[in-house]
């Protein structure tokens, strides 16, 4: 009996020690905490965040793995997602640009109002601006993985809204200065708050109504909150801007083949497919709200002109603020519509 036991006792060790062997030769390399603000139901987490998570695993044959964190889990408020990156809190984070008013200038010319039209085309636009122009100053401090736009932003209200008079002592969220601006513009009081606060502000009575994407509301319950929707045919009545970004140092430790890894995930092409990705979830959300027999107000191209002609002057400040700054507002305008007009199909090709 005791050879018996020694036998068993020293097949378990040697078992143990090629399974202890076989998990640390499977683990990974690099182990990257990504987090963002959204519920993790919700689509960019599920279609954007995810789906990168598992290319870069998959591409570096799991050297590299990343843990997803939703909801802010990791601490913080949306808002200081973009330090939590630069300073190392964690390794990869997604977050809207104009939670931080003021510090990523030359991103709100895919803000401003009635300037994008397709997101796909806006996201090829900035993600190309990002890289000659924003790497070096705004983004400087981190490694930028993508920069785009949502689709076209629209009103969520507790009542019809057919023309700017309808908002007028409204109180509606507004995700960006910009947004706010516009917001005031048309004679709604804007209340700026981070888009996971609009439910419970809703709910509440906090908020008249908000300006998110179709595509969000569904984690957010909107569409069961509020019963009227304004939308506008033609160019948005704004957008929204993201960046996704990796801490630098982060990035700058890994192999040179991790690093690539990360680079052939990162830019235009996967930019603009994040960027679709949002608007293409625009209509399954809408249709949430019709089953819900919610009534959705469609502004035509001709009638918006009355909301453009209000919004536009916010060009002309936008343009001095950008002076001021040392930046040539009307030249990255320039830019950025030419960018949008060279956009192509073709140019979609990430994660296919």
């Amino acid at each position: 009996m005791h050879t018996r036991r020694t036998f068993f006792g020293a097949t378990a060790a040697a078992l143990t020690a090629t399974l202890m062997s076989t998990t640390s030769a499977l683990a990974a390399d690099v182990t990257l905490s990504m987090e963002h603000m959204l519920p993790a139901q919700a689509t960019v987490p599920t279609e954007i965040l995810q789906p990168w998570a598992d290319r870069i695993e998959a591409e570096s044959n799991g050297r590299i793995e990343v843990e997803i964190y939703p909801s802010m889990q990791l601490g913080g408020s949306p808002p200081e997602l973009f330090d939590h990156v630069q300073d190392g809190i964690i390794d990869v984070g997604w977050t809207v640009v104009g939670y931080t008013p003021g510090r990523f200038p030359r991103s709100e010319v895919f803000e401003l109002p009635f300037m994008v039209e397709d997101a796909r085309a806006a996201s090829y636009a900035y993600a190309k601006i990002s890289e000659e122009q924003m790497q070096d100053a705004d983004f400087a401090d981190v490694k930028v993985i993508g920069t785009w736009v949502h689709g076209p932003g629209l009103f969520h209200t507790n009542k019809a809204v057919n023309v700017p008079s309808d908002l007028e002592g409204m109180k509606i969220r507004g995700g960006s200065r910009l947004v706010n601006d516009l917001l005031t513009r048309v004679g709604a009081e804007p209340i700026g708050m981070p888009v996971p606060a609009v439910s419970e502000a809703l709910s509440k009575g906090v908020l008249d109504g908000t300006t998110i994407p179709w595509e969000v509301t569904p984690a957010l319950k909107v569409a069961e909150l509020v019963s009227h929707h304004t939308e506008f045919d033609g160019p948005a009545l704004y957008t929204l801007t993201f960046v996704m970004a990796m801490n630098k140092d982060v990035y700058e430790s890994m192999d040179e083949d991790l690093q690539k890894v990360i680079d052939d995930n990162s830019g235009v092409a996967f930019s603009i497919f994040a960027g679709g990705t949002q608007a293409d979830a625009d209509a399954p959300a809408r249709q949430i709200a019709v089953d819900l027999g919610n009534d959705i107000n469609v502004v035509s191209e001709e009638d918006a002109q009355e909301w453009d002609a209000l919004v536009n002057p916010i060009y002309e400040t936008w343009i001095a603020d950008m002076e001021s700054k040392g930046i040539d507002g009307q030249a990255l305008i320039d830019e950025a519509k030419a960018l949008m007009g060279e956009y192509d199909p073709s140019m979609d090709t990430w994660g296919q």
